[in-house]
């Protein structure tokens, strides 16, 4: 089944806690479960990054939520498109704290290769395969494995 995704990035508004974002992402990671999506947001204490990956409609309804959402403002979308496969298939979302200069070279990074034709493969480097590798790096994780492989 082809997949859909969405990358953007975003202010937060005034205020926003620790204990809130937690509260947001654990309603957010049941919302997505429903709807089939998985992702990941970064956060800077001021900024969000947010990348989420799954079928057509369950990504058009979070991302009707992440519009609605006033835990942010100013969305500024980065790339969405058709992906060859889920980059995080066991998150229906999680938060990373990370420093503002990453969301800044993230948000001004590649994005075109974001989306790719289902037979082309994973992303080509750019934005996207650096935010894989950070999240990899961050929990020691394995690297996705390539669709078809």
């Amino acid at each position: 089944m082809p997949l859909r995704a969405i990358a953007y990035v975003s202010e937060a508004s005034a205020g926003l806690s620790s204990s809130m974002l937690d509260t947001l992402v654990e309603d957010a990671t049941r919302f997505n479960s429903l709807a089939g999506v998985t992702g990941v947001l970064l956060f800077d204490g001021q900024r969000f990054l947010q990348y989420f990956e799954g079928p057509e409609d369950g990504v058009a309804a979070v991302h009707e939520r992440v519009r609605q959402a006033r835990s942010h403002g100013e969305i500024t979308e980065l790339s969405r498109g058709w992906v060859p496969q889920r980059y995080f298939p066991y998150w229906g979302m999680r938060w990373l704290a990370v420093d503002p200069a990453l969301i800044q070279q993230l948000s001004a990074g590649d994005w075109a290769g974001f989306a790719r034709g289902l037979e082309q493969g994973p992303p080509a480097e750019g934005a996207l395969s650096q935010l894989l590798g950070l999240v990899v790096r961050t929990l020691e994780l394995p690297p996705p494995v390539p669709a078809g492989g």
